[in-house]
């Protein structure tokens, strides 16, 4: 119980520093009526309720993972910190088809359907991003293809 309410305690800092955070974003003069700052406002209202849901009904029987669980959740940290790194130089499809597929076997190690999930988002999230969403993404490195 008393884990849940600190770390609910701990969100509502990080979630207060990121509403402060947010209120330094300047608008250009074409920005849309809404502004830029809207989103940020409301990712940080959300913790906010969430977090206080924490400290008001706590999980009374709180268990800690194994070391095993702590290992493989340490190891997905690392893949992420990686794919962030590797995005840019090395274009958006093949480090999140990497990571995708990486995650996806740790959370069924079979390894035809990981690498399938893999591939499968990397191309789809591709494809969602820069033409339904009009991103400016590149598919692959850029000193490969230009």
């Amino acid at each position: 119980m008393t884990g849940d309410r600190v770390f609910g305690l701990f969100m509502i800092v990080l979630a207060l520093g990121y509403f402060l955070s947010a209120t330094t974003i300047q608008s250009s003069f074409m920005a849309d009526p809404v502004g830029p700052r809207v989103f940020p406002y409301m990712i940080a209202g959300v913790t906010v309720i969430c977090a206080l849901s924490m400290i008001l009904r706590p999980d009374p029987d709180a268990s800690w993972p194994g070391l095993a669980l702590l290992g493989k959740l340490g190891l997905s940290l690392l893949v992420l910190i990686a794919y962030a790194l590797t995005i840019r130089p090395l274009g958006f499809i093949l480090p999140t088809a990497l990571a995708a597929a990486f995650l996806s076997y740790q959370m069924n190690p079979r390894p035809v359907p990981a690498i399938a999930s893999g591939i499968g988002l990397g191309l789809g999230l591709f494809v969602l991003f820069k033409f339904v969403l009009g991103l400016g993404l590149h598919a692959w490195p850029r000193d490969l293809f230009g």
